[in-house]
Formats: structure tokens, sequence, C-alpha cells
């Protein structure tokens, strides 16, 4: 099985996400991850689902996706297809011998330091999904106290060889 982002655009209507995880639920597809907002137009939202299953599930997964009354557009972006990232807060407990190790490494990552205590360090991360499990493994060596992700969103890239109007 391969991991598949699949971007739909759903109205923004009560009940919406309802239905799309009772379609998941009800023909027994599992969601990896799954990431919901607003987009530009207040009317639309963008939920970015990330799916582990082979080509032909897939593709049943966005047919029926396609029937749901509230859902306006369903891309599943290919490899290179889409920009996308993945949003981490970690806490990380530490000793003041400790404490300078763990910034350290966030300053390689790129990682921000949100909140700090004399005892914990509260980290953001964004990257894409290599970055943030390289990221979370380094911390794995420190005493990870709590951590949340975001799961994936993703936009598709203009390719190179098309023009603005």
């Amino acid at each position: 099985m391969t991991r598949h982002t699949i971007s739909v655009l759903v109205e923004n209507k009560f009940g919406v996400l309802a239905r799309i995880a009772g379609m998941f639920s009800g023909r027994g597809y599992n969601i990896h991850t799954l990431n919901v907002g607003p987009s530009h137009d207040p009317t639309i939202s963008r939920m970015t689902i990330v799916v582990r299953e082979k080509e032909n599930v897939l593709n049943q997964i966005i047919k029926q996706l396609d029937k749901l009354v509230d859902v306006i557009q369903v891309v599943d972006f290919r490899e290179g297809e889409s920009v996308n990232r993945e949003l981490v807060l970690v806490q990380v407990g530490v000793t003041p011998d400790l404490r300078a190790e763990v910034i350290t490494l966030c300053d390689i990552f790129r990682a921000r330091i949100i909140d700090v205590s004399p005892e914990r360090l509260t980290i953001e991360v964004t990257g894409d999904e290599g970055k943030i499990d390289k990221f979370l493994k380094l911390m794995e060596g420190f005493n990870i106290l709590d951590l949340t992700r975001t799961g994936k969103i993703a936009l598709p890239v203009q390719p190179a060889d098309s023009e603005s109007d």
C-alpha cells in the first residue's frame, strides 16, 4: 500500500465533515491524516486527506467522494504535483545541561521555541514529512512530554511550462 494525498474542496456547511468521514468508515477505508480548514473563499473549505491504500482502492475513494453532494472538487496529488507541509508542536523536558543541545537541534531544523520554562521547552517545527520525522527521531533522545501533529496540508504546484494570465 502506498500513501496518497487527496485534496477535496467542499462547501463550507454543517455536517460535510461528518458525511465524508462516514463515507470512509462505512466502506472500511482508513484515514491516515485529515486536515480541514477554510480556503480563500469563505463558502469553501479544503480537506487534505492522506490514505494508505492500493491504487484500485484509491480510485474507489475518489469516485465515492465525487458522488457526495457538498463536494466541489477531488484531486489526487501525485508525487511532485503539490507542495505540502505539516506542523508539529512538541514539549520536551530539559535539564540545564541538555537545554543547549536541544536549542542547537532546533536551530539546525529551523524549529522555533515558542514557550520556555525551567523544566521544558515547547517547540514548533514545520516542513515536509521527512523533515518532521527526522526532527522527532532526534527528539526521542530527550524527554518528550507531549506532542501533536497537524497532518499534511497541500496545494497544487504550478507547472513550470504553463503561463500565467
